[in-house]
């Protein structure tokens, strides 16, 4: 069973930065496939980042040159650096986890990040 834990969250200017951390634990290694998605209220979910295990990244169009995805192979974590924060960004940040092409999503629980402007 693969457990997800994000930390990070929480409020800040329009402007800010914070980063958000997501620690994979159970019986893995090295996932195929980590990221990070979003939900506003009223919208649906949508991706902001995901990055592979051969470290190719994806990012939504709204959040390129902003934010930028890594990902600790040894610890199994993936993190979210989000720079220049819109009050659009605000939303409840969620972790995903695929540990091979062929297997389900592993979710967190998600962590709410509200920019204010």
């Amino acid at each position: 069973q693969v457990q997800l834990v994000e930390s990070g969250g929480g409020l800040v200017q329009a402007g800010g930065s914070l980063r958000l951390s997501c620690a994979a634990s159970g019986s893995i290694f090295s996932p195929h496939y980590m990221g990070w998605y979003r939900q506003a209220p009223g919208k649906q979910r949508e991706l902001v980042a995901s990055i592979f295990r051969n470290g190719e990244t994806t990012y939504g169009d709204s959040v390129k040159g902003r934010f930028t995805i890594s990902r600790d192979n040894a610890k199994t974590t993936v993190d979210l650096q989000m720079n220049s924060l819109k009050p659009e960004d605000t939303a409840v940040y969620y972790c995903n986890v695929r540990l091979h092409p062929w297997t389900n999503d592993y979710w967190g629980q998600g962590t709410q990040v509200t920019v204010s402007s």
